[in-house]
């Protein structure tokens, strides 16, 4: 008896590959997105329009600068700054690419070779990489001459690409836990003080540039040295073959080429790391009992004893606790010091720039119960009469003082020190002194009279619908803050004009006793309203 042969199996499907998968991932993550809400399709349209718009203006402006003496210069530092901002870009605006977190991917039998390829490839499609290729293209259309050039061209516009993405994905899979803690959420809310600095720096510099003989020559040194750094020796390696360097542009392009396959190599090990290595929702807890450690001790146990204490000890705990009132006093201390010194370096500075430190963080007083959102009932249960009231704004002030105070101190003697102004010193810590006290007077009167609720997802300040309260409140309050402080303004203008700047050291004591007297009566004029207004308050800041 024959045993009949078993049946050919049916031919399976040939599955599809991973990279085709990815892209169609990366796709409909997108569509899906514009999807959810007008509002979003708007903002995403005009982004891309004015991005694209961008582009195309630094692809024009490139191609102009061909033949220019200093268009290789110019070229290689934007390349270095374009690759600098990918790396960044990850750090700060985790959010804005859902595909930069591959712990999604964690669970799905993938393996990180083939996983690493088919992101890279992914990561291709979007704006920010459209935009970069056209400034690379720009770029070696400013600085290529010759066959020779434009041959290493054609390999230097994707090898910078594929450096600057896999750079953003490097950095994105080693920080990834970082990124979706709360530190990484308030390094995020902080992208808007590096923007700012870095405005700053960039206004510095152009105008250093401008007025420099040398012009753009200056760079010439800094663009040497970032010839030799991946990507932007790619495009050194364009300028250098156009120049007959041949061994020079090989080994240039030859740098780029090994810095993707380490950035490749490295962006892989972190997805091996992420896809192996358990985090902490998986393991038990084995951080050590902090029981009895206490919140007491350090430099807290040097606050004031009764309700005054423990008010400015949450306060302070808030300024480096709650991401919202963090990157706010962050930003206010470096505006702060940037604006004085920066004009004072430049020679364009006066000493009486260093009263903005002082009004950037007397700021930092205006919507006092709104930083509380609804945590305010709390607060509010404990206040029953307007002697209750004024203690809570007292504290409150008080810790802002404890950083205030030596900081708007520093920055007027660091200026001083720069304009080597030494007989303004004392006049100019008097008008700072007095402006602070007007606007923590004035903030204290505006938390009670306008306050407003702060979101705390999201990169908004303002609830919807309370953003003409938040105007009213802080646009208010600072005309109300420069009323005050005009005698003390007025009196030194009248030392000037009579010829009495020999007396002008009086500033210093009289500033501080005006502000600090001033200060005493915005508290008190606004503890009664807080007092009676409780409700409203409550209702208005637990708004959103």
């Amino acid at each position: 008896m024959t045993v009949p042969a078993p049946a050919p199996a049916a031919p399976t499907a040939p599955s599809p590959g991973l990279t085709p998968v990815f892209v169609r991932l990366k796709l409909s993550l997108l569509r899906n997105g514009l999807r959810q809400s007008s509002g979003r399709r708007a903002a995403y349209v005009a982004s891309a329009v004015v991005a694209l718009l961008f582009a195309a203006l630094q692809l024009l402006g490139l191609i102009l600068l061909r033949g220019s003496e200093h268009a290789a210069t110019v070229s290689i530092i934007l390349v270095a700054v374009l690759a600098l901002g990918w790396a960044v870009m990850p750090l700060f605006f985790p959010s804005g690419d859902e595909t930069l977190d591959p712990t999604r991917l964690v669970m799905l039998p993938l393996r990180p070779r083939p996983l690493v390829s088919a992101l890279l490839v992914a990561s291709l499609v979007g704006i920010g990489p459209l935009f970069t290729l056209c400034l690379a293209l720009g770029a070696v259309i400013a600085v290529a001459d010759g066959g020779a050039a434009l041959a290493v061209g054609v390999v230097a516009v994707p090898l910078t690409l594929l450096v600057c993405v896999a750079l953003a994905r490097a950095v994105a899979a080693a920080n990834v836990r970082l990124l979706t803690s709360r530190k990484g959420r308030d390094l995020a809310v902080l992208s808007g003080l590096v923007i700012a600095v870095g405005a700053q720096l960039v206004n510095f510099g152009a105008q250093r540039l401008g007025s420099s003989e040398a012009g753009l020559g200056e760079l010439d040194p800094a663009a040497d040295v970032l010839g030799w750094i991946p990507p932007s020796s790619a495009l050194s390696a364009v300028h250098a073959a156009g120049e007959a360097r041949y061994a020079t542009a090989a080994a240039q392009l030859a740098l780029s080429g090994v810095a993707l396959a380490l950035l490749l190599r490295l962006w892989q090990r972190s997805l091996t790391r992420l896809m192996t290595t358990p985090d902490g929702s998986t393991l038990a807890a084995a951080e050590p009992s902090r029981k009895g450690r206490g919140t007491e001790g350090g430099l807290f146990a040097l606050l004031p004893a009764g309700r005054t204490g423990p008010v400015m000890e949450r306060t302070l705990r808030y300024v480096w606790r709650d991401p919202k009132t963090k990157a706010a006093w962050v930003t206010s201390l470096a505006i702060g010091l940037i604006v004085p010194l920066f004009n004072a370096l430049q020679g364009t500075g006066s000493l009486y720039f260093a009263c903005f430190a002082a009004g950037m963080l007397g700021i930092q007083m205006y919507n006092q119960f709104g930083q509380d959102t609804s945590a305010f009932w709390m607060v509010a249960m404990t206040i029953s009469t307007t002697r209750d009231a004024y203690e809570e704004l007292r504290a409150r002030a008080l810790a802002l003082l404890v950083i205030t105070l030596p900081y708007a101190t520093l920055v007027t003697v660091l200026t001083t020190v720069l304009l080597g102004e030494w007989q303004a010193l004392p006049e100019a810590l008097g008008l700072s002194f007095a402006l602070l006290g007007a606007m923590l007077a004035t903030g204290a009167w505006s938390s009670a009279r306008f306050p407003y609720s702060i979101p705390q997802q999201g990169y908004k300040n303002v609830a919807p619908g309370q953003a003409g309260l938040a105007w009213i409140s802080i646009l208010g309050g600072m005309i109300a803050a420069a009323v005050l402080c005009a005698p003390v303004l007025a009196f030194t203008i009248w030392l000037h004009v009579a010829d009495h700047g020999s007396s002008s050291w009086v500033l210093l004591p009289l500033g501080a006793l005006y502000g600090a007297a001033v200060t005493v009566a915005g508290l008190r004029l606004a503890a009664p309203r807080v007092a009676r207004r409780l409700p409203e308050i409550l209702a208005a800041v637990s708004k959103g």
